[in-house]
């Protein structure tokens, strides 16, 4: 299962938006404690088709597409030098495929700020420079292990050369997602587990007073997001993690005064879905409707093992519509197919996001 890890500077609210993304009820506390252990829980993702699908065909079981959220313990200064929690702390970051980094932007004399201001840019800064010195760190280490070597082997000779040249990017304080790898060097550095490599969303956690689009602090952040190509979720942690208590309608007026379409749990799940570069096909009948989850590119071949490997071992044809097409000619496969909408595609067909998918096989 794909993890997001929530990190951030200690007092960010990463426990609130934890709780406001997944509504575990995570413990909250107003100081910095010495946890490391991290708390886990498995999110939903929002889909209006899946809920439609589920709604029309009325199965006995339905099963939503999902991702797991872990809240990581705050990470200090000098993290990526070992100091503090960093050890415990980078271990949870390395084994998580996208971060969620939590950025202050409210203010609480009760909930003092590690640095004394708020400034979120700078704590920006400050947790990408530790992510930066635990990947330099790891680099160093490996490097050192090849130079003791007598010689060296030709696959331990490219993978020093691209150590190297990721040790010079990281070296001018640029994360390696950043770097324009190929997919072919990123193969070769998974063993790394490098978190600058790792897809990013800034979370802006503000209070309910903060509701002004030219918010000062909010600027800055916006500026830092777009120039780092860092997608930027505004969430409102401590309102929005008391109004998941509340009725529908209530909700709902909540977030007409915050200027929301959308709760931030639903906002935030959805980015963390697109960051990690997925996308939902779907199943459908009497029995269960299901979303599967599989990354962009991947093919008819891979949703049938998805399935079951007997699928993808006896695959012969993938029979599909989309769930626009599907929607557009009555909700109907009869009325997809008079309008030539069903399609029958191979094993290396492209999945496509909202893809209505029956595999025919034959073992």
């Amino acid at each position: 299962m794909l993890k997001c890890g929530i990190i951030g500077l200690p007092l960010s609210g990463k426990s609130t938006v934890f709780n406001v993304a997944t509504r575990a009820g995570a413990e909250v506390k107003p100081y910095a404690g010495g946890r490391t252990d991290p708390n886990r829980a498995m999110v939903n993702v929002p889909d209006e088709r899946f809920d439609n699908l589920a709604g029309l065909f009325e199965p006995k079981k339905v099963t939503p597409a999902a991702v797991e959220f872990v809240d990581l313990a705050g990470l200090s200064r000098n993290a990526g030098r070992g100091e503090g929690l960093g050890n415990s702390f980078l271990s949870f970051v390395a084994e998580s495929d996208a971060l969620v980094h939590v950025i202050r932007l409210f203010g609480n004399p009760e909930v003092p700020h590690p640095e004394n201001s708020i400034d979120p840019a700078r704590d920006w800064s400050i947790v990408e420079m530790e992510l930066i010195f635990r990947d330099l760190g790891v680099i160093e280490n490996r490097l050192s292990r090849l130079d003791a070597k007598k010689k060296m082997t030709p696959p331990e000779q490219s993978e020093y050369a691209l150590l190297e040249k990721c040790q010079a990017w990281l070296l001018e304080e640029r994360p390696l997602r950043d770097m324009g790898l190929s997919a072919d060097d990123k193969k070769s550095l998974g063993g790394f587990a490098f978190v600058t490599l790792k897809p990013e969303i800034i979370v802006a956690n503000l209070d309910e007073s903060q509701t002004d689009e030219d918010l000062p602090l909010l600027a800055p952040l916006r500026s830092l997001a777009v120039e780092k190509g860092i997608p930027l979720v505004r969430v409102f942690g401590r309102m929005e993690m008391e109004m998941a208590e509340l009725e529908a309608d209530e909700q709902a007026e909540f977030m007409n005064d915050l200027g929301l379409k959308a709760p931030g749990r639903e906002r935030l799940i959805s980015k963390a879905y697109e960051i990690l570069g997925l996308i939902s096909f779907f199943t459908t009948g009497k029995d269960e409707v299901k979303a599967w989850t599989l990354r962009k590119g991947q093919t008819a071949l891979d949703a049938a093992g998805a399935i079951h490997s007997d699928l993808a071992r006896g695959f012969i044809r993938a029979q599909v519509v989309s769930y626009d097409d599907f929607q557009a000619n009555g909700a109907s496969m009869a009325g997809c197919r008079e309008k030539g909408a069903l399609r029958l595609e191979g094993k290396e067909y492209k999945v496509a996001d909202g893809d209505m998918i029956e595999i025919r096989f034959n073992v």
